[in-house]
């Protein structure tokens, strides 16, 4: 009986454990496999650092350097010169470009000095005879005397005294007056005072010009100057003589000009200098627009990446030991698609181009260097 218990005792002891085994290995999960992680191809390109030379890339419209609004001053009937007072006519210097009638006016000078004369003739017997060696020479004056000629300097007195009696007769007023209408008169012409295009005309020949009235402008279509603004960091860079290279919209048409001038005064809104920029052409018109690129210094021991390799404002991968790093660079200079960086050893490699869903302490794999700088 006792043998007997003890068996069916072990036989429950056995059951038991593999009943507990069992349930155990069942509850148990099975290990996860292991991922291989992927590796990513990458084009990278060696850094090789330099001195960068740094242009200034600014627009303005072109403007004639010789310009000449022209206004009347005095009144009168526009009169034909010889060509049409038209935009875009021709003239050499020296050449009439505005002709108003003057016959009223000079028909005053010579009342003016006729008058003149009838006054210088009626003190000279009183002349005569308080000084008679002037006398001479006031005869000789009045002999050259011609209404049609501009009038001549009175004769100089022997002394103080005749001086004083010439100047009683009020004829130095007389004198003053006439020569201010003849100064007025020549007004009425306007001349080119250089070689030049009209290329603007609110006048037609037999209209009424009056005083202060615009008739038009004139320029020199040989040389040209472009206002530009230029950053107030690199003012000091900006030199007069400067070369500057000059292109036109679609880049077809190239020119070479110099910084004439720099304006000394800030632009407080934009923190810009107007820089004025001389140039010469064939092909250059009044108003055209230009793009200028301005040397202005050489960034030394520095790099130039495309913008779109940078993570933020100072942060771009690097490769080290086929796997990406995040380095820290220095921006130097922003450029339309690039910048200009400092803080990156020579043969150092990075992103050549970048890539989505990159991450610090990625793997990759590098191909060849797509170039090196």
């Amino acid at each position: 009986m006792r043998q007997l218990i003890i068996s069916v005792l072990g036989l429950l002891l056995i059951a038991g454990s593999f009943f507990i085994a069992s349930k155990m290995m069942a509850s148990k999960k099975p290990p996860k496999p292991v991922e291989e992680q992927k590796t990513t191809a990458v084009f990278v390109e060696t850094v090789k650092n330099q001195d960068i030379p740094i242009f200034i890339t600014t627009s303005g419209n072109l403007r004639a350097k010789q310009r000449l609004e022209l206004f009347s001053e005095v009144q009168g009937i526009f009169q034909p010169t010889g060509r049409d007072f038209l935009p875009g006519e021709y003239y050499k210097k020296g050449a009439a470009l505005i002709r108003i009638n003057s016959q009223e006016h000079r028909a005053n000078i010579r009342s003016q000095k006729s008058s003149l004369y009838n006054q210088i003739v009626n003190f000279l017997p009183d002349l005569k005879l308080d000084y008679a060696e002037s006398a001479k020479n006031w005869e000789t004056y009045l002999r050259d005397f011609d209404l049609q000629k501009p009038i001549q300097a009175f004769p100089e007195p022997l002394s103080e005294k005749e001086g004083l009696f010439i100047a009683g007769k009020n004829i130095s007023t007389s004198y003053y007056n006439i020569k201010n209408l003849e100064e007025r008169l020549e007004k009425y012409v306007l001349y080119a005072p250089f070689s030049g295009v009209l290329t603007d005309a609110l006048v037609r020949h037999g209209t009424l010009i009056r005083p202060g009235q615009k008739l038009g402008e004139f320029i020199n279509p040989n040389v040209y100057e472009l206002e530009v603004a230029v950053n107030a960091t690199y003012a000091k860079l900006l030199k007069i003589g400067k070369s500057v290279k000059l292109n036109n919209v679609d880049k077809s048409n190239a020119w070479q000009g110099r910084v004439v001038r720099v304006n000394s005064r800030v632009d407080a809104s934009s923190q810009t200098i107007p820089v004025f920029i001389q140039v010469s052409g064939k092909e250059l018109k009044e108003g055209m627009y230009l793009e200028a690129e301005v040397t202005a210094k050489e960034e030394k021991n520095t790099y130039e990446v495309s913008r779109k390799l940078m993570l933020s404002e100072n942060q771009l991968f690097i490769v080290r030991d086929s796997v990406l790093k995040v380095a820290e660079v220095e921006p130097v200079y922003y450029k339309e698609s690039s910048v200009v960086i400092r803080g990156l050893a020579d043969g150092m490699q990075i992103l050549a181009k970048p890539i989505p869903g990159t991450y610090d302490g990625m793997k990759v794999k590098v191909f060849d260097n797509i170039s090196e700088n």
